[in-house]
């Protein structure tokens, strides 16, 4: 039962960091074209900037997660 739980919440968290990964990515992508329709000087960048650093450490998190701990089948 341990080693079924320790795969079920790995691949709970896998999942969760990968979905906010996917949003973190669209919301940056539908920043720029924004970027060149408005001109608001200094609200702009420093929204990319915390978009990045954001999106920079949910890689970092999935990429600690490591692999699953055991075979999900077997």
């Amino acid at each position: 039962m341990g080693v079924e739980r320790a795969v079920t919440r790995w691949y709970v968290q896998r999942q969760r960091l990968l979905a906010e990964i996917e949003s973190l990515e669209r919301a940056l992508a539908e920043q720029q074209p924004r970027e060149g329709q408005s001109k608001k000087i200094g609200q702009e960048p420093d929204q990319q900037k915390q978009l990045m650093a954001r999106l920079e450490e949910a890689r970092e998190r999935l990429q600690r997660l490591g692999p699953c701990p055991k075979p999900m089948m077997g």
